[in-house]
């Protein structure tokens, strides 16, 4: 029975939650930066529906992946799925059953917020479409990763809806500020996948699943990949321009020695032992970068 419920923990990758609470309370420091009164409330139903739409996503991933996931012979501790269910420790129906939960679990908190909670006219709308597209990134009919629009879609919804949403959801309306803020997020989440889905290419390509990396290829995925990196970067003074508060801006540029050093890394062949290293670093620059984002809002408070 232990062994049963530490093989669920495991096939749910919760460690991987860290993303949707940072991306949220970025958000959330926004409007706490603004002088708006934090809605407890509020803030607890929207990381709730935050936190079980990743749970659906990474349950339902393992299910859908099953058949790609037995193939993948270079998988990492960041790519290839949790290996659960390949190794049989858990039936396939475990994962299915709990990713329809959290989807309910998810929808039902979206429609209390929305008929409980004053949160504006977007937010219901958008929570639906992360819900849904969240669903749809490997689970048919849609199975977008399959159609090379799962890096898209995946850094649309993580930096992009989310942070928003933990903004919009204390404030009800559209700021700059939170828009600014969330452009180098999109990127580097962007990156990152692309990073975390290079080890797979081989296996994803037998079992049919035509990712934006098997599409490219891998030497077309790495100038994209630095492209994306430099973008980010480039991309800051003119943010600044836009009214990007200052300390802000600083905070993305301080992580930008690993950026510097992922880029050169990635000039050439990755050897297969050193992907995993890479993903990480390309995770780990993509949460050093909001969270700086976030502790600089917190700080230009005036509370």
């Amino acid at each position: 029975m232990i062994a049963n419920i530490i093989a669920w923990v495991k096939l749910g990758r919760f460690i991987f939650l860290t993303g949707g609470f940072v991306m949220y309370n970025l958000g959330v420091a926004v409007a706490f930066y603004q002088d708006i009164d934090i809605n407890w409330t509020i803030y607890v139903l929207g990381q709730m529906i935050v936190t079980s739409t990743q749970l659906m996503v990474h349950y339902s991933n393992d299910y859908f992946d099953y058949e790609v996931d037995v193939l993948n012979e270079t998988y990492t501790t960041w790519s290839g799925g949790s290996r659960i269910l390949p190794d049989n420790q858990l039936p396939r129906s475990v994962a299915l059953i709990t990713a329809i939960v959290f989807a309910g679990i998810a929808l039902i908190g979206a429609l209390i917020l929305a008929i409980t909670q004053e949160i504006g006219p977007l937010g219901a709308p958008l929570f639906l479409l992360s819900i849904i597209l969240s669903w749809g990134y490997s689970s048919p009919p849609l199975r977008l990763h399959s159609r090379s629009l799962g890096e898209i879609t995946a850094s649309l919804i993580v930096a992009g809806f989310t942070p928003f949403l933990g903004y919009y959801l204390q404030s009800g309306k559209v700021d700059t500020t939170i828009l600014l803020a969330i452009v180098p997020l999109l990127l580097l989440q962007f990156n990152m996948l692309l990073s975390v889905h290079l080890p797979d290419v081989e296996g994803d390509k037998l079992a049919g699943k035509h990712t934006l990396v098997v599409r490219l290829g891998t030497p077309q995925t790495r100038k994209l990949y630095r492209l994306t990196l430099t973008s980010a970067y480039i991309i800051v003074p003119i943010l600044l321009l836009a009214g990007l508060p200052v300390p802000t801006a600083l905070a993305i540029v301080i992580p930008l020695p690993l950026a510097l050093f992922l880029w050169w890394r990635t000039s050439g062949p990755i050897p297969s032992r050193e992907m995993s290293a890479v993903a990480f670093l390309s995770i780990a620059l993509l949460m050093s970068t909001a969270g700086l984002e976030m502790g600089a809002f917190l700080l230009l408070s005036q509370r």
